[in-house]
This record gives C-alpha cells, sequence and structure tokens, in this order.
C-alpha cells in the first residue's frame, strides 16, 4: 500500500471549512534531527537519535513510556529551554536551518512549530483572548485582522458555530473536548508550519477523542504533523510515519522508523515486532 492509499484510511468527520488534507506522496524533509541526545541533571534520556520528519505528513512517536518521545517534541520547539537542568547536544534543522543556533530566534521558531499538549491547557481567559494574546505577542495587533484570523481558525477546527456567540465567556467552561479543540485553534491562528502533539487525544472520553483525530487527520498536507501517541490503533489510522522507540541503558533510543503500514505490518527489528503485537510494552 503506498502513502496514498494509507491517507484513505482517515475518514474526516465533517468540521467546517478545512478539506480533508492530501497525500504526502513526494516526501521532502522539514525537520531533520541529526544525533541527538538530551540530559536532565546530566541523566541521559534519549540517546543519539537521527530521524526525518516529512513535509504534509502524520508521523507517529510510539513506544512505552519514559522512552524520551515527549522529550523528542519539547526539542523540536525548544521548550527544552524551560527546563532546568536540560541540556542538548547534536542538531535539529528546520528548513535547513539548526534551531539551537545562538542566532535562531526562538520566538519566531515557536511560531514557525506550534504546540499542543497532553492536557487541554487553555489560558484562564475569555475564548477571544486565548486566541487574541498568542497574535498580539507576534505583532498582529490591527482588531480587525485579530477578529478575522481567529474565527478562521476556530473554523478549521469546527468550533465557531458552538462559540461564536459567547467569545467573551471564560474557555475554562468549555468540555475538555472543545478546549483542546480551542488549543488546536491557538495553534493554528499563528498559521505554524509544523504541529507537535504529545497525546492530544488522552485526556478526552472517546466521541471527543474521535472529534480531535478526525481533525488531525484533516491538517494532513497543509501541515506537517508530529504526533505523541500510546494508542497504536489511533496511529495506524492517521500517522504516514513511525518512528518507535525503547529504552536501552536507561535512555531512550529511537529503534525503527518507516511507512506506518511497514512499521505494524513488517517491522524489521524483533522489539518493534513484539510491541506493536502487544507481547512488550
Amino acid at each position: 500500500m503506498n502513502i496514498k492509499q494509507e491517507v484513505g484510511k482517515c475518514d474526516p468527520f465533517t468540521l467546517g471549512p478545512l478539506e480533508a488534507g492530501p497525500a504526502c506522496s513526494d516526501p521532502l524533509p522539514v525537520i531533520q534531527v541529526k544525533d541527538l541526545s538530551l540530559r536532565y541533571h546530566g541523566k541521559l534520556a534519549l540517546k543519539e537519535v537521527s530521524l526525518d520528519i516529512y513535509k504534509g505528513c502524520i508521523t507517529a512517536l510510539i513506544g512505552p513510556s519514559g522512552c524520551g518521545k515527549t522529550s523528542l517534541l519539547s526539542a523540536i520547539n525548544r521548550l527544552t529551554d524551560l527546563i532546568p537542568g536540560c541540556s542538548v547536544n547534536g542538531r535539529i534543522l528546520v528548513q535547513g536551518r539548526n534551531i539551537y543556533d545562538p542566532d535562531e530566534s526562538v520566538q519566531a521558531l515557536r511560531r514557525q512549530v506550534g504546540m499542543v499538549f497532553q492536557k487541554p491547557a487553555p489560558f484562564p481567559l475569555s475564548i477571544r483572548r486565548n486566541l487574541s494574546l498568542p497574535l498580539h505577542e507576534h505583532g498582529i495587533t490591527r482588531k480587525a485582522e485579530v477578529a478575522d484570523i481567529s474565527e478562521q481558525a476556530l473554523r478549521d477546527v469546527g468550533l465557531w458555530d458552538e462559540v461564536c456567540d459567547r467569545m467573551d465567556s471564560a474557555a475554562l467552561n468549555l468540555s475538555g473536548g472543545q478546549q483542546q479543540r480551542l488549543c488546536i485553534a491557538r495553534a493554528l491562528a499563528l498559521q505554524p508550519q509544523i504541529l507537535l502533539m504529545d497525546e492530544p487525544c488522552s485526556a478526552l472520553d472517546p466521541i471527543a477523542s474521535g472529534v480531535v483525530e478526525d481533525l488531525i487527520c484533516r491538517l494532513r498536507g497543509r501541515y506537517t504533523v508530529v504526533i505523541v501517541t500510546h494508542n497504536l490503533a489511533q496511529a495506524r489510522r492517521i500517522a504516514n510515519y513511525a518512528a518507535f522507540f525503547w529504552v536501552s541503558g536507561h535512555a531512550g533510543q529511537l529503534i525503527e522508523f518507516g511507512r506506518c503500514q511497514k512499521i505494524f505490518e513488517s517491522p524489521r527489528h524483533e522489539l518493534t515486532a513484539a510491541y506493536v503485537n502487544g507481547v512488550r510494552g
């Protein structure tokens, strides 16, 4: 099965004007991780990871807890800078630029590389302010422009019709699934090229999880998506590529990377086969 056929496995939920994303039929690396090692207070957490993430594709990071998947996401948009005692060695290239070069702007990087966390994390502000605040931080302050961008982002995640008449009410009053979609809208409002998602469905009920999963499918082609998930069925449904991590010698290591179908149906490594078949992990 080729990548175009794999995309057909997603059954997008009708959420709004954003159409189902196209296949990533001509893989082009947009993120290149090269010999990345990461330590917390000197303790090795991620060892010598090299990995290409392809433009417009959904890449799932799978593996047991503690194998470095979230640490890798944090390194890709330099959230590691905010963690005391965290050190990063190696290189991460985004569009060919080493994001750890001293001259690189962290603010510009985080606009280009959005992040959605495991637990919905709206700001304790109104729905409107959740969208306008990051726009203001990045220099977009004209009221009409902010309103247009906010509305489009909410439409893209299927939330506009649900909240358009209560934009000034507290975001924390939304349901868990709505809060997570608001967080995705907040990331999309900055028009990133890459979206990092750390178990975005794990804190949601099955119905809300299905809505968010369908939304992720519909982002394919327009955004490069990297998603951490422990739900192997979800990874198999939505991802074009999968990267399997394991803990070896107390540090996370990349064991195998490839097209998602190959990882699940004909893995090269015995650890991968054991994990995807439920024997290990």
